[in-house]
């Protein structure tokens, strides 16, 4: 893919992961609050969540070098996704690591994007 725009860093990370029970707002709260911390991100709005009844939770935290949105389901299994995307870089293994231990994944893939 062409680079459009060169002169702006860009790093995206996507993680996802299975594990043994449901994950509710306030553990995505606290997850996107948390890696803000993990990756040195600041802060410019707390995080937020909404559940769709039929494809299950979402979360957004906004910072300053972009963000991350989270994606809940709790069927077939619980299940995440997590998509980090910033123009401030950041440790790939810090993310996966602290997501795995955070949610209790039984496991963990990731891909750069």
């Amino acid at each position: 893919m062409k680079d459009l725009a060169p002169m702006h860093y860009r790093q995206r990370l996507i993680v996802e992961g299975t594990c043994d029970s449901a994950i509710t707002s306030e553990k995505i709260e606290e997850y996107l609050s948390q890696l803000s911390d993990v990756l040195k991100m600041h802060t410019l709005a707390k995080p937020v969540t909404h559940q769709s009844p039929k494809y299950g939770w979402a979360g957004w935290i906004h910072w300053e070098t972009s963000g991350c949105h989270f994606y809940a389901w709790d069927k077939p299994y619980p299940f995440f996704s997590a998509d980090i995307y910033t123009c401030k870089a950041f440790e790939i293994e810090d993310a996966v690591e602290f997501t795995k231990k955070f949610f209790q994944a039984k496991e963990v893939v990731w891909k750069e994007a």
